[in-house]
């Protein structure tokens, strides 16, 4: 009697790893063991992904998919595999010294990818797409502010050479002003018309005038972007949002770089590495000390400078913390870092927990019904109106002033 031929395969337990292009993923298999089982290449559409997943599957139990690029090229794979129910992690892509030794093709790359998801090298859960509208937003809003600036210098290297007349008129206007009137003027009528110069000056003019209304509509779409990034981060997070010095472009470079879900940051000390905020030991022999950490996400880590200079300036905690960690000596370079350890520590707890928000709500009715304007408001607490509007707003995050302003509105 023949015996018969049992299957294996199903009970297998393998492991998968993605690398992630434009227009095409390489997929390997391994087994929980390492060993190499099979690789192909598929397209990134619905049915590539669909055949990814079954080629996956069809050489066992696929317990992990380790995938380079969650949330760039291989956001579509990953969106798949998770809505399949398969536990992605998220791979960096081999350091150099790795690649000058076994090499780099699409092929060893998924299966290191792969390789860092057994060993357990590569843990980190895919960033979520809660943030996705909000990473589309900041790109949207970085890029407007980039072309805003450069747009400005073109206009500043372009009056440094134009001619004397147009140089005297124009180089010694300022900001929004020179902008505003560049972007008024008309070449033909403002130019000097001389056998000479006339061509000359009416190109200058017209190149002015071109780049100072992309200015205006750089400036006002910027704006637009940052009411609705506002918006769109205050809905998700409104306490990381109410905290003080958080606006919204600061607010989400730190949901980006979280990534929408809490539970891949562990600690605050691992949120603070990923920031760059965490001291480094640096450490040999008889010799002690830390050193600043360089890595990490560099512009989340420009997120909390920005929160620590707004603090300095205008939080009186802050400033007693500044005047005391002075008088110990310390620069102000040390201290900015030690700020940025501190914020990193509360934005950790911000993202990762709920963080209750006082209402304001009442407070700009309730004004309103008392007939008393912003400025009689802001000179009763000595601030500006500006102070007390963005307060009722809810731009800016204050509890002691809501509290005292609330029960001053009240006795008034």
């Amino acid at each position: 009697m023949a015996s018969a031929v049992v299957d294996n395969t199903a009970e297998q337990e393998v492991v998968g790893g993605v690398d992630s292009h434009t227009d095409t993923l390489h997929v390997a298999v391994i087994s929980d063991n390492g060993g190499h089982l099979a690789d192909a290449e598929f397209t990134t559409t619905a049915a590539g992904y669909a055949a990814a997943l079954a080629f996956l599957s069809a050489h066992g139990h696929v317990i992990a998919i380790g995938v380079e690029g969650t949330s760039s090229y291989g956001a579509g794979f990953t969106r798949a595999a998770r809505e399949a129910g398969l536990h992605v992690v998220e791979v960096n892509r081999p350091d150099r010294a790795e690649r000058r030794r076994i090499g780099k093709s699409d092929p060893i790359d998924a299966y290191a990818a792969a390789r860092a998801a057994l060993s357990g090298r590569a843990h980190a859960a895919p960033k979520d797409d809660t943030i996705a509208g909000t990473r589309a937003l900041h790109n949207a809003a970085r890029s407007a502010i980039k072309a805003r600036t450069a747009a400005l210098n073109q206009i500043s290297s372009l009056l440094i050479t134009a001619p004397d007349t147009i140089r005297a008129k124009y180089g010694r206007l300022k900001g929004t002003d020179r902008t505003d009137a560049l972007a008024r003027l008309r070449p033909a009528g403002d130019a000097v018309h001389t056998a000479v110069h006339t061509a000359v000056h009416t190109a200058v003019l017209t190149a002015l005038k071109s780049l100072a209304r992309r200015v205006r509509e750089l400036t006002a779409e910027h704006q637009t972007l940052v009411k609705a990034l506002g918006s769109l981060v205050t809905l998700h997070n409104p306490g990381l949002r109410a905290a003080h010095g958080v606006g919204p472009d600061t607010a989400a470079q730190l949901l980006v770089a979280a990534g929408g879900n809490p539970d891949r940051m562990s600690t605050e000390a691992s949120f603070a590495a990923l920031c760059g905020a965490a001291p480094v030991p640096a450490s040999s022999g008889r010799t002690n000390r830390h050193r600043l950490s360089r890595g990490g996400d560099r512009q989340a880590n420009a997120a909390l400078y920005r929160v620590a200079l707004v603090r300095m300036s205008s939080d009186s905690r802050t400033r007693e913390y500044v005047a005391s960690q002075t008088a110990a000596g310390r620069t102000k370079k040390e201290i900015i870092r030690l700020l940025k350890r501190a914020i990193a520590r509360e934005m950790f707890r911000c993202l990762t927990t709920t963080v209750p928000v006082p209402g304001i709500a009442d407070l700009r009715p309730l004004r309103q019904t008392k007939n008393i304007t912003l400025t009689a408001a802001a000179r009763h607490f000595g601030l500006w109106p500006a102070t007390i509007s963005a307060l009722e707003r809810g731009i800016r995050r204050d509890d002691d002033l809501a509290h005292s302003y609330r029960n001053w509105l009240q006795a008034a």
